[in-house]
């Protein structure tokens, strides 16, 4: 088999139960606190905006949790995803590496957002919810959740980012073709999106603030759920399918990876691919892993481990976490979907402890990887997915560089299929690398909670 391009599953061999780290965590999660009282949130403060299902899986310490049949049902339209050894790009490095990528973007939402907007849209339909909102960047989660209520029959409306709406007009279309409704944010349907309106008329956006519109449109509505795509608990649990899979699929080909590597923004993609492999590695097995962000928005590279408001207007809980400050308002690249202050408090906790690595490029080296990727592998990657890349390639030339071989694995988390804009500007010429301004990151960062 190790010379295989593709190493499939069958649809049996999906997995039944997602990996939950906080079993195996050394260190356990800082308490959510309410963002008024400041005091540790309980189940009835999420219950407005969570179903009970939910909230169980945020706090729950068991190692596994069944993914429901009906879940399964709707996993197989695309799952198992291929796992593709990457020989072209092994052969234009000329690396001794031998590269790995799980490919996400066989997802009818072109992404592996749909590995959690499936079960959180199930468990809203079961809880009786006919309505969700939530934000996207980029706009592959807004897809995904937009697919998800198309689904179960839910009305879904998408607070997208200002920037990420006008440089991706497709993804809004797309969104909208499942029934969705599609808001730029900030906007004026929301006290959150006027406040930022009010004092800055041409902001940009962020998806700190349209998770502030979202969380708002969803508390004023009984009949309305609040979904997010990233950071939380239980969105990084039901992307353990991926690391779970590719598990199976690498004892297929006879191998193990030296390192793992995943785009991060919230950090679910990075999550879903690590996770199950650092299981291993709690258990004594040599395993890197790599997360890997934009100088623009360098969260765990150059952020601080502090309590800070998940969003913009202070509407969510304060977590424990990686952040930028929640006041702060990355560059307009393109990476949309990795534009947020915060991270992962799973992902932060165990970067706190040594147990993740993370680098920070620019655009232009991001798409330089990109046009590699796509000229050998033949799949043009969603920018963000472009930073697992960057990543694996600068792993793949450091083994060169050494002359020893090594396994590499990255999550290829969506295709760029709505990017070509972005594209455009990379051939052009025209890309430029935005790194983060130490003097306002300073002042943002002055301004976190008092806990």
């Amino acid at each position: 088999m190790k010379s295989e391009k593709k190493i499939m599953l069958s649809e049996e061999e999906i997995p039944r139960q997602w990996y939950n780290i906080q079993a195996d965590m050394p260190n356990k999660l800082s308490p959510p606190l309410h963002p008024a009282t400041k005091k540790p949130i309980g189940p009835e403060d999420l219950a407005p905006i969570f179903p009970m299902e939910l909230i169980r899986q945020e706090v729950s310490q068991e190692r596994w949790i069944d993914i429901p049949e009906e879940v399964v049902d709707k996993y197989k339209i695309w799952r198992p995803t291929p796992l593709i050894r990457a020989y072209q790009l092994e052969k234009a490095l000329d690396t001794p590496a031998k590269i790995y990528y799980k490919y996400e973007g066989a997802s009818p939402a072109g992404s592996h957002k749909a590995n959690t907007s499936i079960p959180q849209a199930y468990y809203n339909k079961v809880a009786g919810i006919k309505r969700l909102a939530t934000e996207t960047g980029a706009g592959q989660w807004g897809s995904a959740l937009s697919l998800a209520c198309s689904f179960y029959g839910l009305e879904c409306t998408v607070y997208m980012v200002k920037i990420s709406c006008s440089q991706k007009p497709y993804r809004r279309s797309f969104m909208q073709t499942y029934g969705a409704e599609v808001i730029a944010s900030p906007s004026d349907r929301t006290q959150a999106g006027r406040n930022v309106l009010a004092t800055n008329p041409d902001s940009l956006g962020s998806l700190g603030l349209a998770i502030s519109e979202a969380v708002e449109d969803a508390a004023g509505r009984a009949d309305t759920n609040y979904a997010l795509g990233s950071v939380l608990n239980h969105v990084i649990l039901h992307q353990t399918v991926i690391g779970l899979e590719a598990k199976k699929q690498l004892a297929i080909a006879g191998d193990y990876p030296d390192v793992v590597i995943g785009a991060c923004g919230g950090g679910s993609n990075f999550a879903g691919i690590a996770f199950p492999f650092l299981m291993d590695r709690f258990a004594g097995k040599a395993v890197r892993a790599l997360a890997v962000e934009p100088t623009a928005c360098p969260t765990l590279t150059r952020g601080i481990f502090a309590y800070d408001y998940g969003d913009l207007g202070k509407l969510t809980p304060i977590v424990k976490m990686y952040t930028l400050g929640h006041n702060f308002m990355p560059s307009g690249i393109h990476a949309g979907g990795l534009r947020y202050h915060g991270e992962s408090p799973l992902v932060s906790q165990l970067y706190h402890d040594g147990f993740i690595e993370a680098q920070a490029y620019n655009q232009r080296e991001i798409f330089e990887a990109a046009l590699i990727f796509a000229k050998s592998e033949g799949i043009i990657p969603a920018p963000e997915s472009a930073h697992a890349i960057r990543g694996a390639v600068v792993e793949a030339l450091k083994a060169k560089e050494a002359g020893k071989s090594s396994t590499i694995l990255f999550s290829l988390s969506g295709h760029g299929h709505f990017d070509m804009a972005a594209y455009d500007t990379y051939l052009a010429g025209d890309t430029k690398d935005v790194p983060c301004d130490d003097q306002e990151l300073q002042a943002n960062l002055a301004d976190l909670p008092q806990v």
